[in-house]
C-alpha cells in the first residue's frame, strides 16, 4: 500500500495541483494587498471613509464594568465587497492564464481521413471486368 501511494504522490498532475495550488495562495496575497492598500483606499474617497471598515450597526451594545462596549453587532459589508472584489480579480487572473496555456497547446491536427476506397460497384464492376477477360 506504502508503495502504491508513493507512486500516486510522485505523478506528474498530483504535483502539478500541489504547485498550482501554493502559487494561488500566494498569488491571494498579492491580491489582497493589491486591494487593501490601492484598491480599497481609492473606493473610500468615493465614500469618504474607509471602505474595508464600512459596516452598518444591526444592534447597540451596552457598556460593561471595565468602560468596553460589548454585545454589538454589525454587519461589515466593506469587508464583504472587498472579498467580492478579491475573488473577481484571483477568478479574471486564473481565466487569463488558463486561456494563454490553451493558446500555447499545440492544437491537435484532425488524423486525416483514410482514403475512401472503391464502393462496391465500383468492385463489383471491376469483378465482371475480370471475369470477362
Amino acid at each position: 500500500m506504502l508503495k502504491e501511494f508513493k507512486e500516486f504522490a510522485m505523478k506528474g498532475n498530483l504535483i502539478d495541483i500541489a504547485v498550482g495550488f501554493v502559487m494561488g495562495a500566494a498569488f491571494k496575497e498579492v491580491v489582497t494587498a493589491f486591494t487593501g492598500g490601492i484598491v480599497s483606499p481609492l473606493i473610500g474617497l468615493i465614500f469618504d471613509s474607509d471602505f474595508k471598515a464600512l459596516k452598518y450597526k444591526l444592534k447597540d451594545g451596552t457598556l460593561n464594568d471595565a468602560g468596553e462596549m460589548v454585545g454589538e453587532v454589525f454587519l461589515e459589508h466593506g469587508t464583504f465587497l472587498t472579498n467580492v472584489i478579491d475573488f473577481i480579480i484571483v477568478a479574471f487572473v486564473m481565466f487569463m492564464v488558463v486561456k494563454g496555456v490553451n493558446k500555447m497547446k499545440k492544437k491537435e491536427e484532425p488524423a486525416p481521413e483514410a482514403p475512401a476506397g472503391p464502393s462496391q460497384e465500383d468492385l463489383l464492376a471491376e469483378i465482371r471486368d475480370l471475369l470477362k477477360k
